[in-house]
Order: structure tokens, then C-alpha cells, then sequence
């Protein structure tokens, strides 16, 4: 299948991955960056006040000149399949001048967040739903009736969260490796108060938190000496190997995004390590408690389900292993799910 890909192209992300897992699996795939990089391949940021300002009322710029670029190769070549990964300076009139170049071309929108949440929208992006012929989503909400559907789309498909193959996998980090990265208990991810808060109350019990990510405000690097805020991302090798350097691996839902399970759900046990998180019914769904992976619901019983679990290494050893075992034999990399999104794409609208 010949693709016309359109997302975030830094080498981190998971759109990245999607991508190459595409081009593994024997499409023939043109990629189009939505954002500007540098030599090494990594995102600059927009950091202008005016591209800040139209961010904010939801016109982003498009300094990648994303929308001439899919103009240009739909012109130029043609193809099976557009695949949108968000993208929201992209304009609904290039998706119908795309259309209108070449009728048979199939629209694909990839979504991983809620699309509810206003900070995820722009108003290109929603004029955009009723333009492509199927939407598939990780937020299980955005598919019901009154959201997606309510605002002209066409066809919505709820598909989990996905590891890469190529990338989450077990590592055995040097000790060097596991002094500059390891936790005792440790989280991935960027701020938000509730989870914030979590990990100051265990700091207090006296547990020893690290936590890397953005958009941590610099007070919280200064609440408690057991609780150590690094106060940036980690690139994907390196976010391996902070993985499997950390004895209990917690994972955190975004309240503003509705999330029932994240991307971590599936790259922590996908990389053999040990997962600690909340209780949902998707988490139950894609991993047998306390045989695949460990769940909490109150602050109380994740101190707890710490405690213990800190008591018995082998027993996280066992889980982390069997968590792998489970991403491996349901299927749960892009590798593995893609087959089916794309044969859906191409008979869907």
C-alpha cells in the first residue's frame, strides 16, 4: 500500500514509531513532518509570541508548510491512503482538495488523546471530522454518539494504546546506567496535580520517588527530599533504560484526558518491568492483576501495594516478565495492530 503519513516525526514519538512499523510491515510510505526539526532529527519548538497566541485561540501556524507539502505530493504521486496522526494545522480545504485530486484516496485521522479536551483541538482540526472516511482513537469516550459522531464523523474505531517492538523491549542497563536513571519507585510522564500529589504523599511516608518529565513547576522540586523531580523527558533509549532500571514503575492517568489506560500501560510491561497502576477496567482488561501487572485505587492501598511489592523483588521480577509475555501474545505492538487498522481504513467510508 502506497501512504502519505502526516504527523510529529521526531524520533521519540509514537507517531515516529507508527511510521516505521508501517514501512516494516512493506508499505510504501512518504512522511511529512508537522513540525520543524533540527540536524539530529528533534522537534524545535515554536516559541514565538505570535505562534504562541494563534496556538492558544486554535489557528496553529504551520511553519512546516504541512499543507502545501500534502498538496504537492498528492499532485505529484499517487496514493492509497492519507494518515493524519492529529496534526491540527491541517486545513479541512486541503483534505478536500486532496480528495477532489484523487477520489479513491482514503482519509485517516489518528487520534491518542481526547479530542474533547479543548487543549487538544484547533479549529482546523475540528472542522476537519466530518472530512475522513474513518477516525480511529485510544479514548474510548470520543466514540459514543454525542462526541465524534455528534460532530459529522464518519466512522470512529476505538483501538488501545500500542507499544513499538523496535523500541520497548527489555534492557539490561550497566550500573552506570542504573545510577543515572533508576528508581526505586519511579514515574514517566508530565504534570498534573492529581498525580502529583500521589507522589508527594508517598514521599512523605518516606518512599523515594523519582520522576522525570516536563512541565513540572520548579516548586515541586523543593517538596519533599524523598521526592526528586528531574524536570525533563527522556529520548526513548533512554526512557528504556530508566524503565527497567526502576524497581516499581507507576502508572498515572491524565484526569483532563479520560484516560482508562496510556501509552505507558503498554510500554512498562512491554519492556519486562515491573507496572504499578491504577485500577480501571481497561487496565483488567489487558493484564491480569497481580500475575501480569499490579493495580491501586486509593493512595492508601498504593503505599501499601509499594511497601509490599518493594519486599518482594522476585515477585516483580515475575509480573514484569509475565506482563511481556501478555504485550507478546495479545498483540499489543503497532506491528500487530496496524494490519488491522489499515485493512479497516481501506474498507471503511
Amino acid at each position: 500500500m502506497r501512504i502519505l503519513y502526516v504527523g510529529a516525526l521526531n524520533r521519540s514519538s509514537n507517531s515516529h514509531m507508527i511510521m516505521q512499523a508501517m514501512r516494516e510491515l512493506g508499505h510504501e510510505v512518504t512522511a511529512i513532518s508537522i513540525n520543524i526539526s533540527d540536524e539530529e532529527g528533534d522537534q524545535v519548538a515554536q516559541t514565538s509570541f505570535f505562534c504562541k497566541v494563534r496556538w492558544k485561540i486554535g489557528l496553529p501556524s504551520d511553519l512546516a508548510g504541512v499543507n502545501l507539502a500534502v498538496l504537492k505530493a498528492v499532485n505529484q504521486q499517487k496514493y492509497d491512503m492519507l494518515w493524519v496522526a492529529k496534526a491540527q494545522m491541517l486545513r479541512p480545504n486541503t483534505l478536500l482538495q486532496a480528495k477532489q485530486l484523487q477520489p479513491s484516496l482514503k482519509l485517516v485521522l489518528y487520534l491518542s488523546d481526547d479530542l474533547m479536551a479543548r487543549h487538544h483541538q484547533s479549529y482546523y482540526l475540528m472542522k476537519s471530522i466530518n472530512k475522513y472516511d474513518i477516525i480511529f482513537t485510544a479514548n474510548c469516550f470520543n466514540s459514543q454518539p454525542n462526541e465524534l459522531p455528534r460532530l459529522g464523523a464518519k466512522m470512529v474505531v476505538t483501538i488501545d494504546f500500542s507499544y513499538d517492538r523496535n523500541n520497548h523491549h527489555p534492557v539490561k542497563p550497566t550500573v552506570q546506567e542504573k545510577q543515572q536513571f533508576g528508581a526505586t519507585v519511579g514515574f514517566i510522564g508530565t504534570f498534573e496535580r492529581d498525580r502529583a500529589k500521589h507522589l508527594l504523599y508517598l514521599a512523605k511516608k518516606g518512599i523515594p520517588v523519582r520522576v522525570w518529565g516536563t512541565s513540572w513547576p520548579s516548586s515541586w522540586k523543593t517538596r519533599n527530599p524523598n521526592l526528586k523531580i528531574e524536570g525533563r523527558g527522556l529520548p526513548v533509549e533512554d526512557y528504556v533504560r530508566a524503565l527497567c532500571s526502576t524497581e516499581i514503575n507507576l502508572g498515572f492517568l491524565r484526569k483532563a484526558n479520560r484516560d482508562r489506560h496510556t501509552c505507558r500501560s503498554m510500554e512498562i510491561p512491554a519492556c519486562g518491568a515491573f507496572m504499578l497502576a491504577e485500577r480501571t477496567d481497561d487496565h483488567q482488561r489487558l493484564f491480569v492483576e497481580g500475575k501480569e501487572a499490579a493495580f491501586f485505587d486509593t493512595r492508601d492501598e498504593l503505599e501499601s501495594k509499594v511497601r509490599y511489592y518493594l519486599a518482594h523483588p522476585e515477585e516483580c521480577r515475575q509480573i514484569g516478565a509475565a506482563g511481556r509475555k501478555r504485550c507478546l501474545n495479545s498483540g499489543y505492538s503497532f506491528h500487530d495492530r496496524l494490519p488491522v487498522m489499515l485493512a479497516s481504513a481501506m474498507g471503511g467510508g
